[in-house]
């Protein structure tokens, strides 16, 4: 996920920002004594006393570094699971950076692996000494896949139909075996469940956009069948054990001139660009909407795949909605029904809720098949008394009509962002992942940045003219820990820290004890432990901070609450992704995307050789593993 693809924004004239509603409730609610640096310093009415109380966290804190090769907390060692360009499938040839083609692409591990998932090696299981990882591969990096093509705008100028086809082979996903020996974690290539899902991969339209006359093509006249997945960034799983894997910046791969018609509205709501990222489309036509004007709505939705059955055919789920999904993670009401949250990574755009219309099976997985067809897709207004509203987006309610634009829940469905602008959402400042806290059932925002924030916005809560380094929200809902009702209509929500370096960016703010190496900037996925420790990875801080993106884990409840501390920080160049704790506690995985990733950088000149370091080898995408040293529980 890079600031050049996702930095947009697209929302024509959002309402209130959540900067401004952030303002309005710290400086209304007395019980907050006025403002959010009360609140975060823990001297808040109601709120946990933060001061005094150390972490529970022990590892020794890392300092920031920007840097050719990555760190790991003392005490800590770190190993390359896999990397781009390693085989999958059994008949995969050796990694040949000088040669990468379509053929070898569609056998080997792709590129930019983003969110992660390490589930049991069968259905149902434990995670002993195997497991199965799932790995999205989000997009490529032209000028860093193939020689002699300069940087990376010039590289996306120059491809051939050949790269093309090649990088369109690097996305999509992997499925891999793994086996631990002697305490390290190891993938086995060719192994029985292990699969490589592409841009090209057959998939599924289900759900109620399925069928609809907006996504049917000339080689899907039935609009129920689609090529392959784009921009895959973050997920989630489901409890019946499949994985949720989110197409975002699909804007990136249609070009062709934006003519006015049926879907001029929806094109730029999307930001498509006559001229995008990718010049895909001067060599395969689904790709130019001139020639191909419904592919792109086939696009920008969540993706079910089961991880155990390789000849299952992944399935998009149009009932979440066609946003620029970051993730799509789980949580259950007491009910029984699955509740999905999501974020839709963009300036002035969205957090979202899906609610499953019956409760899942947990002893009949086979029951749970198409539970995510139907139920209700909600959009968040978060109010200045501290409450948030989820609004549904159903057809015939409000404004979403015929007379808007929407003649059924499938154009709802297509359009979500300008449905949720006729019900006037909150725009947020880049929502990317949402995770539940597993301990405490509080739902936890990362907000990565705002930069076009005006001054005329300034506030108490977020006093910088631009958001550069952005902030987590937390949103609580009704019932005691263990209880909470995941589909309640309203919740409350709050702030857990606000990013930046205190004393340089002004309303940083976090627990007071937090040291000159435990601030952040540019949150973007969180994991936590079986404590209920939140580990939150970054993605953007070298250029809006000056230090190297990576991990930091705190407390979310106790004295040491938001008290954030340095574990991880990767090469120059790149962007944490996917954290991911075992369930005992015993590795943190990691995606480590875009290594290399800086200005001017080159196959033949990049500013990192990481992982490898090897004369002519250029930066790899990897998955690391990282496990304490002697063994035991990472981060304490």
């Amino acid at each position: 996920m890079t600031i050049e693809i996702e930095d947009i924004g697209s929302n024509p004239a959002p309402r209130a920002t959540i900067g401004e509603i952030i303002a309005a409730r710290f400086s209304r609610r007395g019980a907050l004594l006025g403002t959010a640096a009360a609140w975060l310093s823990g001297t808040a009415a109601g709120a946990v006393p933060m001061e005094g109380g150390p972490s529970t966290l022990t590892f020794k804190e890392l300092s920031h570094q920007l840097a050719q090769t990555d760190a790991v907390a003392e005490g800590h060692e770190k190993h390359v699971l896999i990397r781009w360009g390693d085989a999958v499938l059994a008949d995969a040839p050796p990694f040949d950076p000088r040669h990468v083609t379509a053929a070898a692409q569609a056998l080997q591990f792709g590129y930019n692996n983003d969110f992660i998932a390490v589930l049991p090696p069968e259905r149902g299981g434990r995670i002993g000494s195997r497991a199965l990882l799932w790995a999205n591969h989000e997009y490529t990096n032209t000028n860093l896949m193939f020689p002699g093509m300069g940087t990376n705008s010039q590289a996306r100028a120059r491809v051939t139909a050949e790269q093309a086809e090649a990088e369109l082979m690097a996305h999509g996903g992997s499925i891999v075996e793994l086996e631990r020996v002697d305490g390290r974690w190891r993938a086995i290539p060719g192994a029985r469940l292990n699969r490589r899902v592409t841009g090209a991969t057959p998939m599924r339209i289900s759900g109620p956009a399925a069928g609809h006359p907006r996504l049917r093509t000339g080689a899907d006249p039935g609009g129920t069948r689609v090529l392959g997945m784009l921009n895959n960034c973050a997920g989630g799983t489901t409890p019946w054990g499949t994985v949720l894997t989110c197409e975002e910046n699909f804007n990136n791969y249609f070009g062709g001139e934006l003519a006015e018609g049926p879907e001029a509205a929806s094109n730029r709501r999307y930001g498509m660009r006559a001229n995008p990222a990718y010049g895909w489309h001067r060599h395969m036509a689904r790709f130019d909407r001139t020639r191909e004007p419904n592919e792109a709505n086939r696009f920008g939705w969540v993706v079910e795949i089961d991880p155990y059955d390789p000849q299952s055919m992944p399935i998009k789920r149009t009932a979440l909605g066609r946003i620029k999904h970051e993730g799509a993670t789980h949580a259950i009401a007491p009910d029984g029904r699955v509740v999905i949250y999501m974020g839709d990574d963009e300036r002035n755009d969205y957090v979202y809720r899906f609610v499953t219309a019956r409760p899942h099976d947990p002893a009949n997985p086979a029951a749970n098949r198409d539970l995510l067809d139907e139920g209700t897709l909600s959009v968040a207004r978060f109010e200045a008394d501290g409450n948030m509203r989820w609004l549904p987006l159903v057809h015939g309610q409000g404004p979403l009509t015929e007379a808007n634009g929407f003649a059924s829940q499938a154009d709802v469905l297509i359009e979500t962002r300008r449905a949720a602008d006729l019900l006037e959402a909150t725009p947020m400042d880049r929502p990317e992942d949402v995770e539940t806290n597993p301990v405490t059932g509080v739902v936890y925002v990362m907000l990565t940045n705002n930069a076009t924030r005006p001054a005329s916005r300034v506030n108490p809560a977020n006093p910088r003219p631009a958001n550069a380094h952005g902030h987590v929200v937390e949103i609580t809902p009704p019932g005691p820990a263990g209880q909470r009702d995941h589909a309640a209509e309203t919740m409350s929500w709050g702030l857990f820290l606000l990013g930046g370096k205190p004393g340089q960016d002004e309303g940083a703010r976090y627990h007071r004890a937090t040291s000159s190496e435990g601030w952040l900037s540019c949150p973007d996925n969180c994991a936590f432990d079986s404590k209920g420790r939140i580990w939150i990875a970054t993605d953007g801080a070298g250029s809006a901070a000056g230090v190297a993106d990576g991990v930091y884990a705190a407390d979310t409840t106790g004295r040491g609450r938001a008290l954030t501390r340095l574990f991880y920080q990767a090469p120059t160049g790149a962007e944490v992704c996917g954290p991911f704790m075992l369930p005992d506690d015993s590795a943190l995985f990691l995606a480590i995307q875009h290594p290399g990733e800086d200005a001017g950088s080159t196959f033949e000149q990049p500013s990192t050789r990481w992982p490898d370091f090897a004369e002519g080898m250029p930066p790899r995408p990897s998955v690391v593993v990282i496990t304490r040293t002697g063994g035991g529980s990472v981060g304490s």
